[in-house]
């Protein structure tokens, strides 16, 4: 606990840093945010034995990566095509990762790809909204969640 105090309150203190540039006039500010996002951090997300894996990360950026610009152009050529070219629609996915980290995670990175939202997690039930019900939604969050799976060191 107290590791990922330190841990936590090093980074916050990091970035504290990097938003003031490196001035020194506003740490009276800055130590109350550190201490506040630390604690805010430790209430949240409590510290487990959930460990991020560095192979797995990299695996996770490629993923994400490529998927937002794959993503993204095919949000732009549908806007191209019109409105009557899209068949929005609600999926339902029934999630394989522990709650927690790798849900939220997983619900988080689905909204920043382009075409999908999660508008609603019941139990290990995640409804989606989708902009083209066409297009292989789901097959691509079930990669997504063995990504995620790597990431946190989960076996599948």
């Amino acid at each position: 606990m107290i590791h990922a105090i330190a841990m936590r309150g090093f980074s916050f203190a990091l970035l504290w840093w990097i938003l003031a540039e490196g001035r020194h006039d506003g740490w009276l500010l800055g130590a109350v945010a550190v201490v506040t996002a630390t604690w805010t951090s430790i209430k949240l997300l409590p510290p487990g034995d959930r460990r991020i894996c560095i192979a797995g990360l990299f695996g996770f950026l490629r993923f994400f990566l490529w998927n937002s610009i794959r993503g993204s152009i095919q949000v732009a050529a549908m806007a191209l095509r019109g409105r009557s070219a899209l068949q929005p629609g609600l999926r339902e996915l029934t999630v394989t990762l522990p709650p927690g980290g790798p849900r939220i995670l997983l619900v988080n990175v689905l909204g920043l790809m382009p075409g999908t939202v999660g508008v609603e997690m019941r139990d290990a039930t995640l409804r989606l909204h989708v902009l083209d019900e066409r297009l292989p939604m789901v097959a691509e969050a079930r990669a997504l969640e063995v990504v995620i799976a790597r990431l946190f060191g989960i076996s599948a």
